[in-house]
């Protein structure tokens, strides 16, 4: 994927590219996967990226913890 980094830590995709399959027969994304899989309780999500490609870094803070540390959720010093 490619994302943005931002100074909290944290990374935001804002472009997916190829994904690897990985092969396993429980991931309904793998094409390994059974078609035929019935009450389907399997992997519904992708895991991490193979690669994380960053495209753009900020001093700034994701908007989720803008909110807990420097907006209306953060504590503030007595």
């Amino acid at each position: 994927s490619e994302g943005t980094k931002y100074g909290c830590g944290h990374y935001q995709v804002t472009r997916k590219v190829r994904k690897i399959d990985c092969n396993s027969p429980y991931c309904i994304h793998s094409v390994r996967h059974s078609p035929n899989c019935m009450d389907c309780h399997c992997e519904r999500y992708l895991g991490p990226d193979l690669k994380e490609t960053i495209t753009f870094t900020t001093t700034n803070y994701c908007a989720s913890c803008q909110y807990w540390f420097k907006g209306p959720g953060a504590q503030h010093i007595r």
